[in-house]
This record gives structure tokens, sequence and C-alpha cells, in this order.
């Protein structure tokens, strides 16, 4: 498979520099430092706590850093990035239609307007089918399977931005056939161009489809896919590890890439507005 990302014309849309993540001053993660461009695949992995969805919320500017660098592109967190939170129980069972949860993620672009042009419905639509659940359209969000719900907020995630996806544990608890096909939409997302960051406990699927791994623990590591394939301690890692030893090569520092410095306003998309809790976000 051949990525877009991380090529001398390809635009930087995230770095950061020792970045320390976390709430009010409580620390959950320290010395993070990446660097992302137009195109990369970034997969976010590492233990329950080690600070991955907390980490993707700075991200999302839905809560300040502690501490260190982060730089984003210009215009990025008013218009380019869409979001597919973590479900609560209590949100799976959101009554709304699926049609009406897709075309939310419009919401950003419509502002204050109090309806949705055709042209943006029929964009909807077309989403749906692309995912293929247009037939699901009418259907009610609170019936549908959990594949099929996870296929809904990727379709509104999509309508938010083509620019960048945030995508919090897109495969947690799908069947195998549900999970591969989730996977297979993603990878294509990225192959048309679309920098994706997934959280995934799947480290084994974050090998094979990410062009970056960023492994969360006491020490974060940051490195492209083909340093990780020299590297023997990317070799012996499994899910549940905290981390996998000492790097045989040096993290790399964030050069100064002339990003315009961006306040953190309340999200990134209608799922992140309202800044939820760990674990879940508004449906």
């Amino acid at each position: 498979m051949e990525f877009k990302g991380n090529k001398k014309e390809s635009p930087e849309l995230i770095s950061c520099g020792n970045l320390s993540v976390g709430y009010g001053q409580q620390v959950v993660a320290t010395g993070i430092t990446i660097q992302l461009h137009a195109g990369d695949y970034l997969c976010i992995v590492g233990e329950n706590g080690s600070g991955k969805s907390t980490l993707m919320k700075t991200l999302l500017g839905m809560q300040p850093p502690v501490s260190g660098e982060l730089r984003r592109a210009e215009g990025l967190l008013r218009q380019g990035i869409g979001y597919l939170p973590q479900q609560s129980v209590t949100q799976r069972d959101f009554p709304a239609s699926v049609q009406e949860i897709v075309i939310s993620g419009l919401q950003r672009k419509v502002g204050w307007r109090p309806y949705y042009t055709r042209a943006e419905r029929d964009l909807a639509m077309s989403t749906l089918e692309r995912l293929g659940i247009r037939e699901l359209a009418k259907k009610s969000y609170r019936n549908l399977s959990g594949g099929q719900q996870q296929r809904v907020l990727l379709a509104r995630a999509i309508l938010a931005t083509k620019e960048l996806l945030l995508l919090d544990e897109p495969v947690a608890g799908l069947d195998p056939g549900a999970m591969r096909e989730m996977y297979r939409i993603i990878e294509e997302l990225n192959e048309e161009g679309t920098t994706i960051i997934m959280i995934s406990h799947d480290v084994e699927q974050a090998l094979e489809y990410a062009s970056h791994i960023l492994q969360m623990g006491e020490v974060p590591y940051f490195m492209p896919k083909g340093e990780m394939a020299r590297n023997r301690h990317w070799r012996s890692i499994a899910p549940g590890k905290a981390r996998i030893g000492q790097p045989e090569f040096p993290v790399r520092p964030v050069p100064e890439p002339g990003l315009a410095e961006q306040a953190t306003p309340a999200g990134a998309s209608p799922a992140a507005e309202g800044g939820p809790a760990e674990g879940g976000a508004e449906v």
C-alpha cells in the first residue's frame, strides 16, 4: 500500500513538541512529540489510562494542553476536522433517524441557518450510499447493530470534513466482519488523501494500515512505519503492553513549520461540542 503522507509537498497539519495533556493541572501523559502531514495515517496505541483519548481531545481543541507546544495548520479547527467518538450505552440508544444524525455533520458549515439545502441532503445520502447504508436512512439509530452505528457516525464525520478525521476506537465492539469492513473504508479515505488519526487496541491492524505509530506510555514513541519495521522492539509489541522498550533511534524534534498558533475553541464537529466526558461524545 502506498501512503500519500509525509511528502515534501504535503502541508503539515499538526505538530506537538514535548506536549503534556490532562485535566486542569493533572497530567495524564507527557513528552509527546509528533509531526503529521496531509495524507498521513497515525495510529495511537497503548494500554487503558495511557492518555490516548485525552490526547485526541486536546488535538480537537476540546481542552487545552497542560504544557508544551501544540501547533495546528491555519483554519484546521474551524473547518478541517471530523470526529468519530467512543459511544456510551446511553448514546447508542439515541432516538433519531440515521439521516438526521448523518446530516448533523454539516452543522458547523450550516451555522445558524435553520434548514439544510437540497444539495446538503443529497450529499448526506450519497455519503450513506458510499458506506453501504443508504437503505438505513429512515431507520432509527437506536435499532441498528454496532457495526451499522459506527458507519453512521463515520458518515457524519466525513460530512464534517475530508481533510482530517479523528477516530476514537472506531472498531471497538464490532464483530470480525464489521471490523474488516470499517478498516477497509478508513483505508480508502486515507488513499483519497484524508489524514487519519485513529486510536486502536488492535496493534496488528495498526501496523498493517498506519503510516505512523504513536505508542503511549511512560515514554511516548512516535515513528514512521519504515522505522518500525527496522526496530526490534516493535517486532515484539503486543496489545496491552504499556511500553515497548527504549527505541534504537532518537525521537525527532519538532521544527518551526510556520503553522499558525490556534486558540482552543469548543470542538471540531457536532460530536465534539459541549466537551464530552472521557469515553463518549454526544450523538
